[in-house]
């Protein structure tokens, strides 16, 4: 319980002391990671929610048009994308894609002793190996979020228009008058901590791998499997808080 803890505590410090500018990673080493956890991964991204959009929209389809509401398809898939599944889904998937790669990769140089040496030139691994990987999560994933929404919208009007013949300015309309502030909000704050979840898990399974090939395949699989089920558990909690504070 000690090594998490002062991981998360080092990381914390790390980036409190980089703030007002005085980042100890090369820009280069930043701008790779971040392209990593954008760019290459809106792929996946808009694919996993496009289709629970449409999982979502075809399965209250079902039931709704057995009292003649189906309309409100729309707020359903609205309501559901923007405050629980654009932002657990994009979070699940960049744990086993990004999450994974920063594990694998910190352990691979755990394994090569590159992180001695970085120690030794007087490099510190924290600042120049984690707080660029976090950093660039923790940027990224509210856009993520954003972009999942706009995915999983999209996915439920394609189901909703082709089991119900639902027009997109009607559509457009239910979904608008469904999502509030409250569900908007709500969904970008779990992106937040949820990527910050992902790349502190990722990052702390990598820099305290084993020194062997084994260590790697280890570090990577406990940070997936770590990081999903933190995301799991820190839903739940924002559920109970939300439910509590009548959001």
């Amino acid at each position: 319980m000690a090594q998490p803890v002062a991981f998360l505590g080092g990381t914390a410090i790390a980036l409190v002391r980089g703030l007002p500018g005085r980042w100890r990673f090369r820009p280069k080493d930043f701008a790779r990671v971040l392209a990593d956890c954008s760019a290459r991964a809106l792929g996946i991204v808009a694919v996993v929610n496009l289709l629970v959009g449409a999982i979502l929209a075809f399965v209250g389809a079902v039931q709704l048009v057995k009292f003649g509401a189906g309309i409100f398809v729309a707020d359903l898939v609205g309501i559901a994308v923007a405050r629980e599944m654009a932002a657990v889904i994009t979070a699940v998937v960049m744990c086993g894609r990004t999450g994974a790669a920063f594990a694998a990769e910190l352990a691979t140089m755990q394994a090569n002793e590159e992180i001695d040496a970085l120690e030794v030139l007087g490099l510190p691994a924290m600042d120049n190996l984690a707080v660029p990987r976090v950093l660039a999560l923790l940027l990224m994933m509210p856009l993520l979020y954003v972009y999942g929404c706009l995915a999983g919208l999209m996915g439920g009007f394609i189901v909703a228009a082709g089991m119900l013949g639902l027009a997109p300015h009607a559509y457009y309309d239910r979904t608008v008058a469904a999502l509030s502030f409250d569900h908007l909000a709500l969904g970008l704050s779990k992106a937040v901590v949820f990527g910050l979840l992902v790349a502190m898990t990722g990052c702390y399974q990598g820099l305290h791998a084993q020194r062997n090939a084994a260590g790697v395949g280890q570090a990577t699989t406990k940070a997936v499997v770590s990081g999903i089920v933190g995301v799991i558990a820190l839903d739940a909690v924002f559920a109970v808080c939300a439910n509590a504070l009548g959001v």
